[in-house]
């Protein structure tokens, strides 16, 4: 994410939030999201279907296998393969509307056989992942923040380190020190929490530097509003003027952020979990795009747009509960 883009999430006012009545608002949002959803499967079917190659040859074993013409007209067939692409995506959407993702080309099953078991391990690692990624950054942020030049200028050398370190390095590191050498952590594995700390911290900490970022300029803007200077007067302590007073405001950008952080850690995942041999959705994407097999990568698709529509309609409740200015009924803090 570039500077400029860190600058846009840091200026005011910084919402995604939609003005208008509870009913207004939900199904704007309701009609986006089918939108964005249709619009995902719907290039991403045509993308795959477009490239280059035949996906009988997954079906029947690869390029080494050699099967007579009248086996693949028959497998052809059997799959909808035969007809023209219009009609197979619209046989597709049919198929999707009632819950139906079609059969993996490679291991002849239903898809939701294939990956449903894939969908909660990544779902798991993507949400500590960015707990630890918020827990982080509002450490940093509270802690280094007008807190004097030598503080300050540490904490924001800090987050862009962060911010540049690669999530696979991150991950080797964390291995080789805290399972290997340590032997805090399991070095591999999905056997519960202690298996998923370190690949979490290893998508959290780059994620980390960018939400302390924007977070960072939003705070010290918070801290220099007048609301504050009140709030000093009134004789409450630095303490409790920072946590209860100046965060609530700062951390809206960060909320932008971290809608699109959680799509992004969900399509990332694959990193932290090929470096410590986790199940997920991230690796039956890669594994499925390399075997071509379709259907699997059309369901992983159609799953991460889900989670990252989802994940933006909490972050707009949470607009409304944190700045009521996004609410007509709310009124300024």
């Amino acid at each position: 994410m570039s500077t400029s883009s860190l600058d846009s999430l840091s200026a005011a006012p910084r919402t995604t939030a939609t003005a208008g009545t509870a009913g207004k608002v939900i199904a704007k949002r309701a009609a986006g999201s089918l939108f964005v959803l249709w619009a995902a499967v719907t290039l991403t079917f045509f993308v795959l279907r477009l490239t280059p190659g035949d996906p009988i040859t997954a079906i029947l074993g690869g390029a080494g296998s050699s099967p007579s013409p009248e086996t693949v007209a028959a497998v052809r067939a059997e799959y909808g393969l035969d007809q023209p692409v219009l009609v197979q995506y619209l046989s597709y959407l049919g198929n999707l509307l009632i819950g139906d993702f079609g059969v993996s080309y490679i291991f002849k099953v239903p898809v939701l056989e294939i990956i449903g078991p894939q969908i909660l391990p990544t779902l798991q690692l993507a949400g500590l992942a960015l707990v630890f990624a918020w827990v982080i950054a509002l450490a940093f942020t509270l802690l280094t923040v007008g807190r004097g030049r030598v503080l300050d200028g540490g904490g924001r050398a800090v987050e862009v380190f962060f911010a540049s370190l690669p999530q696979f390095w991150v991950g080797i590191m964390l291995a080789v020190v805290f399972a290997v050498t340590l032997g805090w952590f399991p070095v591999a594995g999905n056997d519960g929490f202690r298996s998923l700390v370190l690949p979490a911290l290893s998508l959290a900490v780059p994620l980390a530097g960018f939400i302390a970022q924007v977070t960072r300029s939003s705070f010290e803007d918070a801290l220099a509003q007048p609301f504050v200077l009140s709030a000093r007067a009134r004789g409450l302590s630095d303490t409790a003027v920072r946590v209860t007073h100046a965060l609530r405001h700062a951390i809206l950008p960060g909320l932008t952020l971290s809608a699109w952080a959680v799509g992004s850690l969900v399509s990332s995942a694959v990193v932290a979990e090929i470096i410590f041999a986790r199940p997920g959705l991230g690796r039956s994407l890669v594994d499925a795009i390399v075997n071509r097999d379709l259907p699997i990568t059309l369901a992983v698709v159609f799953i991460i747009a889900a989670v990252y529509i989802l994940v933006n309609l909490v972050v707009d409740v949470l607009y409304r509960v944190v700045d009521p200015r996004t609410n007509p009924k709310g009124s300024a803090a």
